[in-house]
């Protein structure tokens, strides 16, 4: 029964990534062709396209860590593998995170409308605001290298000097290495919950405009503002899952031998890369339009390739 489940779970997991892969290189895909074509791609197609490519290698990274923690758990914790393993999870998460609170930012000085001067300056410098905050991100990026590399040193050291070193032992690192990218994730997550929060503050305002002028239509403003909105609430709902994944395995440090556990925290982490994807398509017109045609190109060749059966009598 337990083979079976383990069976059922891997499958799962096999169809995020699947689906996660097919969805981010779609929008990579798209947005390189429009590049290829116009010659010009906007700042936000931009964004998008680095956000896929990023998401691509975070659904590998968790792949392949999961098939490892369950198949060949011990061999997580060999010391070329462990740095490797921890370097690559941190410049795949911290790509995926920055581009998607730059895309954030983005969509919140774009839409929002507040009188402010600071705002207003942002607003009319947008694409260089990007810049710079990109640019504080690769600074912080290299100070969660640095720090991380450190650790590990430590953790290579005490490991070499005791020889009775458990896997339970080793998987402190673990939950000691989730500590410190907490720090570091919780900037990038205060930026977009910010731009979350300001952005309905914008909207209470136009509505509460919209009503004392007793226009009552939903305009474009609005519209704007529920989709910025649905853009940024789908990223902030998608990675809370993501980190509490990280954090149910933390606190199963001892279960690692438990291949269940770790696998269903595996498919709730791969969820955040691969349904995002999905919400980043349904959400964008162009995107959208795109994915109906390809699957209206796929539904016609399908039924060109069904050969017709009549039958003999009438």
């Amino acid at each position: 029964m337990a083979s079976v489940v383990l069976t059922v779970f891997a499958v799962i997991l096999s169809v995020e990534f699947i689906i996660g892969n097919a969805g981010n290189g779609f929008i990579a895909l798209v947005n390189c062709l429009d590049w290829v074509k116009g010659r010009k791609i906007s700042a936000a197609d931009q964004l998008l396209t680095a956000l896929a490519i990023s998401r691509i290698g975070l659904l590998w990274y968790i792949f392949f860590s999961g098939l490892l923690s369950v198949f060949y758990p011990a061999l997580l914790f060999t010391e070329n593998l462990t740095r490797l393993r921890y370097m690559t999870w941190i410049v795949t998460n911290h790509f995926s995170m920055w581009l998607a609170t730059s895309l954030s930012i983005f969509y919140f000085l774009k839409i929002a409308n507040f009188s402010n001067s600071t705002f207003l300056f942002l607003k009319w410098r947008v694409e260089n605001v990007i810049l710079v905050t990109l640019f504080m991100s690769f600074v912080l990026l290299i100070l969660n290298i640095a720090t991380a590399n450190i650790y590990i040193d430590v953790w290579i050291e005490v490991h070499r000097g005791n020889l009775s070193y458990t896997l339970s032992h080793s998987a402190h690192l673990f939950g000691k290495f989730l500590c410190i990218e907490t720090m570091f994730v919780m900037i990038p997550f205060s930026l977009s919950l910010a731009a979350f929060l300001l952005l309905i503050f914008s909207l209470w305002r136009h509505l509460t405009k919209v009503q004392l002028n007793a226009t009552g239509s939903r305009d474009t403003s609005t519209t704007a503002h529920v989709r910025g909105l649905q853009t940024v609430i789908t990223f902030l709902a998608l990675y809370t899952i993501f980190f509490l994944a990280l954090l149910l395995q933390t606190w199963h440090i001892y279960l690692l031998e438990k291949r269940l556990s770790i696998l269903i925290c595996q498919i709730l982490e791969m969820f955040y890369p691969s349904g995002h994807s999905c919400f980043m398509i349904l959400g964008n017109n162009k995107l959208r339009q795109a994915s109906l045609s390809v699957l209206r190109w796929l539904s016609a060749n399908s039924e060109m390739q069904i050969p017709s059966f009549h039958l003999p009598f009438r």
